[in-house]
């Protein structure tokens, strides 16, 4: 009977890798961290910049989630005129259909009705939609200039600061 291993313990498994390439490495990366302690000084940090960013940037979401909100609202309330508007069509429809009349003017009136109101839906329509669509640009118009401001603030924060000797 043959005995077999699992595994192999060969010195090949063991190898290590080129320790003169990584200290290389170690310097490199050494020597690129210490330029930035100029003189001794490890550079500042503005937090208080920092946290001004911050408090702008939630004033920011806090604006244009105002403006959403406020936007819901309108619409909701536009819906709930067209609601109303449209009950009170209804009711003067029903009014003119139980009166008495031929069935072609009655036809003919149901027709009329019909592209009427198929023509205040659509405009209805139209008006939500483009109540939601201003709501939405100035919400975003809010959010992108605050964008660009933070672009504006890393990118001032990141020159560098003359060295007062």
């Amino acid at each position: 009977m043959a005995k077999g291993t699992a595994y192999d313990f060969t010195s090949e498994g063991f190898k290590f890798g080129d320790f003169t390439k990584a200290y290389a490495d170690f310097n490199k990366i050494a020597a690129d961290y210490s330029k930035l302690f100029v003189n001794g000084k490890a550079p500042a940090f503005d937090f208080e910049a920092a946290i001004s960013s911050q408090r702008k940037n939630v004033e920011a979401l806090t604006a244009a989630n105002q403006l959403a909100f406020q936007g819901a609202q309108a619409v909701f309330r536009r819906q709930v005129e067209i609601v109303r508007e449209a009950f009170d069509k209804f009711g003067s429809v029903s009014k003119d259909f139980t009166t008495p009349g031929s069935t072609e003017d009655k036809l003919a009136k149901q027709a009329e009705l019909g592209k009427a109101a198929f023509e205040s839906a659509l405009a209805n329509a139209r008006e939500i939609g483009e109540l939601v669509q201003k709501t939405s640009e100035d919400a975003m118009e809010v959010i992108s200039k605050r964008v660009a401001a933070n672009f504006d603030e890393v990118k001032a924060a990141l020159k560098p600061k003359a060295v007062k000797n």
